[in-house]
């Protein structure tokens, strides 16, 4: 089962055929397996990593940090849902330290991405403060990388 999900994290469109030949199964086999994956919701979606600057899109990230007062019986999660159900947001994480939550937000323009912490992020009533951090490149995203490895060259040899 490990070896099905590794292969699929990898390359999602892979066929079960060709995963079966891979993991020394039957077709049938690895289908059920992956359905069982996705029923019990190991498997929760199938993704491409797309690269919007060579799409010709330029996005503005950002990773806010975000410390808040949790409210009593629900801890963070309460705070937490209601952050992701914002369509700017793309990735919420409890983290350790000197905030409680990394958010990241993704905006057409950086007054969009400063508009929505300024207005509707930081405003919320558990919400303490607010720290955001422009990200200025990305080389790497989901195990994908970004960015074209140059080609080696050789030196030409002289006598």
């Amino acid at each position: 089962m490990d070896e099905i999900l590794k292969i699929l994290e990898r390359d999602p469109c892979m066929s079960p055929k060709e995963i079966a030949t891979m993991v020394g199964l039957s077709e049938a086999q690895v289908k059920r397996r992956i359905k069982s994956l996705e029923k019990k919701g190991i498997i929760r979606k199938r993704k491409t990593v797309i690269d919007w600057e060579r799409a010709g899109r330029d996005l503005v990230y950002a990773l806010v940090d975000v410390s808040f007062t949790p409210e009593r019986g629900r801890g963070y999660d309460k705070l937490a849902e209601r952050i992701a159900r914002f369509p700017e947001v793309k990735n919420i994480l409890l983290v350790s330290g000197g905030y409680d939550l990394s958010v990241l937000v993704v905006g057409n323009t950086m007054k969009e991405v400063a508009s929505f912490v300024s207005e509707k992020l930081a405003p919320m009533p558990q919400v303490t403060s607010t720290n955001t951090h422009f990200v200025l490149k990305r080389y790497k995203e989901d195990g994908d990388i970004l960015f074209e490895k140059e080609a080696k060259k050789r030196l030409a040899v002289s006598p």
